[in-house]
């Protein structure tokens, strides 16, 4: 396949994965400031600029934000490049580019999605619309994951994809923990409780549709170590930057005929870093939480744009 064409692919999963991440983010943050239980966490003000961190972390947070634009901006606003309606018609885009690899169900499921945010009515989204738009996003993509998963032939095509999804899962899910740290910081804990008790771990697993499972394998309370710890280091949460750097080694070997990788190889870099968080302890992690956080996100920019050196460059 062109190399231009497998970018394609690859961009296409990273959009439909970059768009569910930002309206769930949305959605969980918007509703559960209303059962919040201090007042900061409440605040109108904390909660608008928590989710413009989380869009675009290059905002001005010191100015009073307006509620109807930020939601405006963050969904429907075709000329900001973070906005979830920007995020979609790029994955048409893309998915265009590559129309004869996939199946006409994903193609058409794309579509469908595509003309669902272009055509939703603003003044209802930035008014009352915010709940059901964020769930219907949210749901689209995991249609497509379904439709992506379900049709296509799991060769070259679905790796590429699947190495798009994996790489953006675990991109998104840091910069979630960054924007709920920093509200942590922010609003503390409740009823006298530190930073590590803040009610901001319990939202910052329901943005990464997490918080269930992870009461079930702890049986204990949200707290930063061991919230980190499930959304981290648990190779057995789908939503975990673990299972998703596991996933991104085992679709390179669909893509890489070596059976021991050259060290100047994107499979020896993703096995290079999958080993370097593999036996991370969240102890040191959370002791130094931004550092660990500035260098994953290095560690996956990385990985991307080695994988585009070696076989999206054209």
């Amino acid at each position: 396949m062109l190399a231009r064409v497998a970018n394609n692919l690859f961009w296409m999963g990273r959009y439909i994965e970059r768009a569910e991440h930002v309206a769930r983010y949305l959605n969980v943050n918007y509703f559960a400031s209303l059962d919040a239980p201090n007042e900061q966490s409440q605040s109108r003000q904390f909660v608008l600029q928590s989710m413009l961190f989380m869009a675009d972390d290059l905002i001005d947070l010191e100015s009073e934000l307006d509620e109807e634009k930020v939601l405006y901006d963050i969904g429907l606003n075709p000329e900001k490049s973070f906005s979830i309606i920007s995020y979609v018609k790029a994955a048409r885009e893309n998915a265009n580019s590559a129309r004869d690899l996939i199946s006409t169900e994903l193609y058409e499921a794309i579509n469908k999605f595509y003309h669902f945010v272009l055509n939703y009515d603003v003044d209802n989204y930035v008014k009352r619309g915010l709940y059901d738009f964020s769930i219907q996003v949210t749901e689209n993509s995991s249609i497509l994951r379904g439709k992506i998963r379900g049709t296509l032939l799991h060769d070259e095509v679905y790796a590429i994809i699947m190495l798009g999804i994996n790489i953006e899962r675990a991109t998104q899910i840091i910069r979630i923990i960054n924007s709920k740290y920093r509200d942590a910081t922010v609003a503390l804990g409740s009823y006298g409780d530190t930073l590590k008790n803040s009610y901001e771990w319990t939202t910052l697993l329901k943005c990464a549709e997490s918080y269930d499972m992870m009461r079930r394998f702890y049986r204990k309370t949200p707290t930063s170590i061991n919230t980190l710890e499930f959304l981290i280091l648990n190779p057995d949460c789908p939503r975990s930057v673990m299972n998703s750097l596991n996933q991104v080694k085992k679709h390179i070997y669909v893509l890489s005929d070596e059976k021991l990788p050259s060290k100047n190889s994107a499979a020896f870099q993703i096995g290079k870093v999958k080993a370097k968080y593999q036996y991370k302890v969240i102890e040191e992690i959370e002791s130094d939480l931004q550092t660990f956080i500035q260098n994953i996100l290095d560690d996956l920019n990385g990985i991307a744009l080695k994988l585009e050196n070696d076989y999206f460059h054209y």
